[in-house]
């Protein structure tokens, strides 16, 4: 018979067979009705039918409760067994094939099947805790306790010159690496140093295991709330990071020493573990250990420590670059010595109190320790004298700021820096420096005025901003600020290519737009155009109305010497460093787009001080010469600007850690237009070929540049570069000692046997003394030759030329009566003087009451010994408090200035 064929129908009654057949009905079947007299409740009547289910669901669960049909115990029937005999197995289904893992659980209906037995739930926890213990005492067998005698060898950091060609040089200095480094037995350390370290790091440190779970979650929640925390981890673990010489923050370093940790904890006794950690933490100032920091703070040796200086150093493990009161602001800004003395302070005393809760200091004592004891001013290191420290802390610098290096790494030593400092480049500045000094300044023959004095001084390559060369001050050892950083000294009229260079980019501003659309009616101006060079202008707003300050005073520019050049081209005007028309045409462009400009040249935003102000135009601010040496060096390359840098490639065994030409921001970038910065050097070369910058001209080389004198005679400045190099250098008398808390530049009158200190002096010989050695042995470059631009305007109050006469022929007459006949019952006018009051060339119309206000305005407050004469500095917003002599290059005190009194200056109506 084929295998295929029906089969025949099975018995229907009940047991397993019932149950089986009822789970396999399909949903929907209509079963036939019983018949007549057959039970309602029963499975099967006389005919052995079975009743039928509602559908699929209704048969899965029956089939679930174990009930074949009606659900009888044992039969499939109504009753206890039905008519067709007793069923098998309980609830009619067959036992099936257990899983090892019963999940989703099999017996369960609905979201009961997803929720784990308590065997279930047991099971998985003793397996994890297995594998977490088979783990723990692998890695546990796997790591070692560490080493302090490897941790204690010295690795120096390595910084080298460059070449010209961009090869690494000479090495300049092996240092920064642990260096300083003294191991002591447990019994040459303070008991109070012990008990600092705990209170402050760690309070369960004689109980715990090396690892402390509570401390962690503490730590976490302290730091939640904003309070002080111990840290999260114990001083075990702080032992083990710091005896090892990698730092890296990965998760497998992190696991690492958590198993270290546990081993030190268990195998090695707390003395042993104190005493390490003690002599391998860094407490700053290049001080690796208890008695390196000791001697390093306090100059004794650390058994001598009382317990206020041991609360003090147990501070500084914290962090010494925010906690040592010296500062450091040449890792972060915000680590001066004020706010780091603050930081010291608050700990120091939040420690002792610590100390006696924890009773390891008694009431008694710590009432003998209420001033804070102020460690030493710190010593520098010898081989860091001269020029190589300020050249290390710049390195030192770029590499926090600029890499993934941090400071915790690189005290950690081992690296080799290259740097882009040239060796007879950095000699040459050195020298010109020395040279000028030696020659002119005098503290003994005249200490009330060469005391103080300070010159500073960078050169970058304009090619991609490297800084070949700097001068920060006579010794890294003996005088701390670097000079050729960020100083407070103002750039004077340094700043004024800037102005030109805003003018010729976005052109001044039209006055007869209107308000609303003056700044988008714009006009961009040639180097030829002519402005009022008078001095004591009055300075106006560029829709024509007197700019007043926000006391409604008027302000008149005045020129160095009090010189008074009428009208005069922009070229000519930087020339002779006028002022009066590069503030005018500073308030024609706008201030914020004069800003902008200088921006994109290179300066940093937080260097550009003063405000909307007119004086803003000649250099109230306060670049750096790094600064400024890059911004002239996008002049000379055509527009092209470069960050300056300091370092070329850091490595460490072997492996290249940064290197610049692989940094993405290290590309140059076209922020000026070239035609524009060709112009402006085309400007700043007639500086030097027949202006005040002369003393700059190098024989066979083209030349651009500008001087500088400020407000006041308190700096000076000259800026320049050829094609190859460009150089800032600048002058000031500044008291910087570190007990001078009121740090003042003061006035350079008689200095140096001078009258008076100008850009033009000191600053320019030592920039052409240096630039003539820097570039010995290459071949003179000529600059781009520039394209003529913009146009040539008459602004600032200048009197356009009349129109040249001709021999056309007379107009006929017309009934229109000429422009210069008044109109009909125009009352009588007063005659117009000669020169309007407030400096300027145009006459009043006759009907022009606002225009005859403003020039007649002031009354007897306008003149006087209240309108400037020699005075005309201070700042625009109050009268000046003293009266000055005459100003310098950049408007000296005859500009406007901050509120300080610092800055180009202007006088009072």
């Amino acid at each position: 018979m084929s295998e295929h064929r029906r089969k025949p129908p099975q018995p229907q009654g009940g047991g397993r067979a019932a149950a089986r057949k009822a789970a396999q009905q399909p949903s929907g079947r209509r079963a036939a009705p019983p018949p007549p007299g057959a039970s309602e409740g029963s499975q099967s009547g006389a005919y052995g039918q079975e009743r039928p289910y509602g559908g699929r669901a209704e048969a899965r669960r029956a089939a679930q409760r174990g009930s074949g049909g009606g659900g009888g115990r044992r039969g499939g029937g109504g009753g206890r067994g039905g008519p067709e005999g007793p069923g098998r197995g309980r609830g009619g289904q067959p036992p099936g094939r257990k899983r090892f893992i019963d999940y989703p659980r099999s017996t369960k209906y609905g979201w009961q099947r997803f929720v784990p037995s308590w065997k279930q739930v047991a099971g998985l926890g003793i397996g994890f805790v297995g594998a977490v213990m088979a783990a723990g005492s692998i890695g546990y067998a796997m790591v070692d306790v560490p080493d302090i005698n490897k941790a204690a060898k010295a690795q120096n950091n390595v910084y080298y010159y460059s070449n010209p060609d961009g090869t690494r040089g000479d090495q300049m200095v092996a240092t920064g690496g642990e260096i300083n480094r003294q191991a002591l037995s447990i019994k040459q350390i303070p008991d109070a140093m012990k008990n600092a370290v705990i209170s402050a790091e760690n309070k369960t440190f004689r109980t715990d295991k090396g690892v402390d779970p509570m401390g962690i979650a503490r730590a976490v929640f302290n730091m939640a709330r904003g309070g002080n925390t111990q840290g999260g981890s114990t001083i075990t673990q702080q032992y083990v990071k710091n005896s090892r010489l990698s730092q890296e923050q990965t998760l497998t370093r992190k696991a690492e020493e958590l198993f270290i940790s546990m081993k030190v904890g268990i195998e090695e006794g707390k003395d042993t573990i104190m005493a390490g950690y003690l002599n391998v933490s860094y407490y700053g100032r290049g001080a690796y250990g208890l008695q390196a920091a000791a001697r390093a703070y306090y100059n004794k040796d650390a058994k001598d420590l009382n317990p206020s200086e041991c609360a003090f150093l147990a501070a500084v493990l914290k962090g010494a670059t925010y906690y040592d009161p010296a500062g450091a602001p040449e890792i972060d800004p915000r680590a001066t010595k004020e706010q780091n003395t603050y930081n010291a302070t608050k700990r120091w005393r939040w420690i002792m109190d610590e100390m006696v809760k924890d009773g390891s200091l008694s009431a008694g004592d710590r009432a003998k320790y209420r001033e804070f004891p102020m460690p030493l001013a710190p010593r520098k290191n010898a081989q860091l004298g001269g020029q190589v420290g300020y050249l290390v802390d710049l390195a030192k610098s770029y590499i926090l700021n600029n890499t993934d290096i941090d400071s915790d790494k690189l005290s950690q030593g081992g690296y080799q820096i290259q740097t882009t400092f040239q060796k007879d480049k950095v000699q040459a500045l050195s020298k010109a420096v020395k040279k000028v000094y030696d020659k002119n300044i005098d503290p003994k023959k005249r200490p009330d005025l060469d005391s103080h004095v300070q010159f500073g001084g960078a050169s970058v390559n304009p090619k991609d901003g490297a800084i070949v060369a700097i001068y920060g001050g006579t010794d890294a050892t003996k005088h701390f600020t670097n000079n050729a950083d960020t100083t407070g000294a103002q750039v004077g009229s340094t700043f004024k290519p800037f102005v030109l260079a805003a003018a010729m980019e976005w052109g001044k501003r039209d006055p007869e737009g209107g308000k609303e659309q003056g700044e988008s009616m714009r006009t961009k101006l040639s180097p030829k155009s002519i402005y009022n060079g008078k001095n004591k202008l009055k300075i106006k707003n560029y829709d024509g109305s007197v700019w007043r300050n926000e006391n409604g005073l008027e302000w008149l520019q005045t020129n160095d010497g009090d010189e008074s050049y009428g009208d005069i081209d922009l070229r000519k005007a930087m020339e002779v460093s006028a002022n009066s028309p590069y503030v005018q045409l500073g308030m024609d462009v706008g201030v914020g787009k004069v800003r902008e400009m200088a921006i994109n040249a290179g300066l940093l935003k937080s260097s550009l001080g003063g405000g909307d102000v007119p004086s803003f135009s000649i250099g109230i601010s306060d670049p750096s010469a790094i600064r400024m040496a890059g911004a002239y060096a996008t002049f000379a390359a055509s527009g092209k600007q470069n960050d300056p840098y300091s370092v070329v490639k850091v490595e460490k065994e072997g492996v290249t850690k940064y290197e610049r030409k692989s940094d993405p921001e290290a590309k140059a970038e076209q922020t000026i237009s070239k035609n524009v910065a060709d112009n402006v050097t085309e400007v700043l070369k007639n500086v030097v070929e027949k202006g005040t910058g002369t003393k700059a001209r190098i024989p066979g080389r083209e030349v651009a540049g500008k001087t500088g004198t400020t407000d006041g005679n308190k700096s000076a400045w000259f800026v320049g570069y050829t094609p190859q190099l460009s150089t800032a250098i600048d002058m000031y008398r500044l008291d910087d000692n570190a007990e001078n808390k009121k740090r003042a530049f003061l006035k350079m009158f008689g200095t140096g046997g001078q009258e008076k200190i100008h850009g033009a002096s000191f600053p320019s010989e030592i920039w052409r003394d240096y630039m003539v050695t820097a570039l010995k042995g290459t071949d003179p470059k000529k600059f781009p030759v520039p394209e003529p631009i913009g146009e040539t305007v008459w602004g600032g109050g200048a009197k356009s030329p009349e129109p040249t006469p001709t021999d056309t022929p007379d107009p006929t007459p017309s009934d229109t009566p000429p422009v210069t006949t008044p109109p009909v019952n125009t009352p009588p006018a007063h005659t117009p003087p000669p020169e309007p009051p407030d400096g300027g060339d145009k006459e009043c119309e006759f009907w022009d009451w606002e225009c005859k206000q403003n020039q007649n305005g002031g009354g007897d407050n306008k003149g006087g010994d209240n309108k400037g004469g020699d005075n005309g500095g201070g700042d625009p917003g109050r009268p000046p408090e003293e009266t000055k002599p005459p100003g310098g290059d950049n408007g000296g005190d005859n500009g406007g200035g901050n509120a300080n009194g610092n800055g180009g200056g202007g006088i009072f109506g």
